[in-house]
């Protein structure tokens, strides 16, 4: 019997990949990604003080119930995302898709995110 291989750990590999390129400064902060199957996650992170400017997931108390894992759900953390994220004055990201493909979820949280003001 063949072992499955492990995904998680070549999207790892790949954030690391991606990680050696890209990292957030006060000026352009990093916007990542976490996506699960339930949920997904986003944090604007400064990497240069390690702290996380704003941070939007399905569970917020604006979007807690009424969505899940799906496209509609990244679609509406992207929007949320970039409204708290323009209100503290950050227009310009640069966007860590954590390893993942930039396709589906995270294609929608992108379009979504830069459709609501963020550049990127």
């Amino acid at each position: 019997m063949l072992n499955k291989p492990d995904k998680n750990k070549d999207r790892l590999r790949r954030h690391d990949r991606i990680r050696k390129k890209i990292s957030g400064t006060s000026d352009k902060p990093r916007l990542c990604v976490y996506r699960s199957l339930k949920h997904i996650y986003v944090q604007i992170v400064d990497d240069t003080t390690g702290n996380t400017l704003v941070a939007a997931s399905t569970l917020d108390k604006e979007l807690k119930g009424n969505y899940g894992g799906n496209v509609k759900a990244a679609e509406a953390v992207g929007k949320l995302t970039a409204q708290k994220a323009v209100e503290k004055g950050i227009v310009d990201v640069v966007f860590d898709r954590g390893g993942y493909l930039y396709h589906g979820r995270i294609k929608a949280l992108a379009d979504a995110a830069r459709s609501a003001g963020l550049n990127f």
